[in-house]
Parts: structure tokens; sequence; C-alpha cells
């Protein structure tokens, strides 16, 4: 009797340790659930924009203020810059998550000196851009749509693309799926669905395998949950999809020791590709650092690509 006992005292605590994993992550990804809907801003101060206009200001670009009203009357702020030699071609330059225009400021000028004008918006719910959350995507690429006619009332570009980063990445990969003004996207680290996102981050950075098995119940919850919130089926928020739905030209960049968002979303969204696409494996760099790590290949090659679909 006394070692039945012990035999079910046992089990229970085996039981416990078996079932406590998965009960924490379920938790945790419940309360993560709102917070990657509302990412910290990162506010687009004074010092920012003094930073810009020397940029611009070196290189004899000018910057106007592009202030787009979102279908849903959500404000979109932003800045058009001409370059001092226009080519005609403009490229929507998109920012990743809690970040804002500024962090694409070395990608603006790359594009500023070769000719190209640049729009350079704040997504929603991010820098002074309005918006009570993220969506990824979802949202974001008819906010695209509203940009690019806003662009066209003023502008007549020869050809349109995008350039993005991270979730700026998959917004443009998204946006250009629905959107055939978008003749072509460079997309660096960009995510290959919410979904096998949320993997990575329930594994937290080191294996999706740990998101995707002991952890699991963490990515069921987050994104039950963020669904629940933003009425958008995660599903439907697919770089994966987008690049299956619409063959349009594609240059794909990842980092090769990217933990954030590691090789295997670029791979996916390559592999899913119907139109031409190129991809690049960017050799010791991390999450969107491509350009500091390769700066004059980086620029070789976005520039080659846009030349190759003018």
């Amino acid at each position: 009797m006394r070692i039945y006992l012990r035999m079910r005292r046992l089990l229970r605590i085996l039981l416990v340790l078996l079932l406590f994993p998965a009960l924490l992550a379920a938790g945790v990804g419940w309360l993560v659930g709102p917070m990657f809907l509302h990412p910290l801003r990162r506010e687009l101060t004074p010092a920012l924009v003094q930073q810009a206009d020397a940029t611009f200001l070196r290189i004899g670009a000018r910057r106007e203020d592009f202030d787009i009203k979102a279908r849903d009357g959500v404000l979109l702020r932003g800045w058009r810059v001409r370059a001092a030699k226009p080519n005609g071609d403009w490229v929507l330059v998109c920012h990743g998550v809690g970040d804002n225009r500024i962090g694409v400021i070395g990608h603006a000028q790359l594009l500023l000196v070769a000719g190209y004008g640049v729009v350079m918006m704040d997504s929603r719910a991010h820098g002074a851009s309005e918006g009570m959350m993220a969506t990824y995507g979802w949202l974001e690429r008819q906010d695209t749509r509203a940009i690019i006619d806003a662009l066209e009332a003023t502008e007549r570009p020869q050809h349109l693309f995008a350039l993005g980063e991270s979730m700026g990445a998959g917004i443009a990969l998204q946006s250009a799926a629905i959107e055939p003004r978008i003749e072509a996207v460079v997309a660096e680290a960009s995510f290959s669905s919410l979904r096998e996102a949320s993997y990575d981050y329930a594994g937290l950075r080191r294996s999706p395998w740990l998101g995707k098995t002991l952890l699991a119940p963490g990515t069921w919850t987050m994104i039950y949950r963020g669904e629940s919130l933003a009425g958008f089926p995660a599903a439907e928020v697919s770089p994966e999809n987008a690049v299956a739905a619409r063959a349009f030209p594609v240059f794909l960049i990842c980092d090769a020791k990217d933990v954030a968002l590691p090789c295997r979303h670029t791979q996916r969204i390559y592999a899913a590709a119907r139109g031409p696409k190129q991809m690049w494996v960017v050799p010791g760099a991390y999450h969107t650092a491509a350009l500091g790590y390769q700066p004059e290949e980086f620029r070789r090659r976005v520039l080659a690509f846009f030349d190759s679909v003018r």
C-alpha cells in the first residue's frame, strides 16, 4: 500500500512537471496577445528629424510632409522625398515593428542618390501616425493603396516599387499581392506568416520546434487572443501566401545570423513566389542588418534588381 501511494505521488509530480511548461506558456501567450498588436512607439523626435534633414541636405534631396487619410480614417504621417536628379521612379520604403520612418533612412539615402523618389511613412500605430493597433499587413495593405492614390494624385511615377524591412517587408509583400501598381518588391527579413513567426517567439528565439511542441499552447493563446481583439484571421496575414497570389518580381534578403525571423521564413516565401525571384543570404548579418554589414553589395544588388524590372 505504501509503495502504491508513493507511486501515485510520483506520478502526480511528474504530471505537474510535464503540464507546467504548457500551462505557463498558455498564460504568457494570453498576456502577450495584446502586446504584439500594440508595439512600443519610437517617437519621431525633433532630433531624429534634424538627423534626417542633414542626410537629405548632404545628397541634395528635398523632403515634404506627406500625410494621408487611410480608408478607415486613420491619419498616416510621413515624407515624400525627391532626389536631386530624379529618374522618374518612386519607391515606398517600409520600416520594421516598433520603429518609425527614420529606421529606413539609410535605405532611403541609397535610393535617392540613385535618382529614385522615396515615400517614407510611419506605419499605423507607429511613430507619428495614428492607429490603435498594428495588424502586420491586414490593414496596412489597404493603407498602401491610399498612399499610392495620394502619390499618383501629385506625381506620375514611371515605375513604382517597394522596399521593406522585417514587418515592413511583410507589409510590402502583402500590399503588392493586392496592388498591381507595385511592380516589384525588395524584402529583407520578412516573416512568412504571423503564425509561423509566433513559433519563433514562443520558442524564445532559440528553436521554433519549442513553439510548435512543448510551448505550443503559448502560440495558440497568443494568436487566438490577437485575432479576437483585432478582428482579423491570423492565417490571412501571410507574405508567403501573398507571393503565391500574384506573380510579381521579388528580391528576398535573409540575414544568416537572424534569430528573430530566421532564414527559413525567407526560404518559405521564396519557394512560394510565382514571379521572377532572387534570394540573397547575407553571411554574418543579424536581423535587418544587411545594409550595415555589406553596404556596397546591398546597394549593387538592390539597384540592379530594380533596373531589371524597369
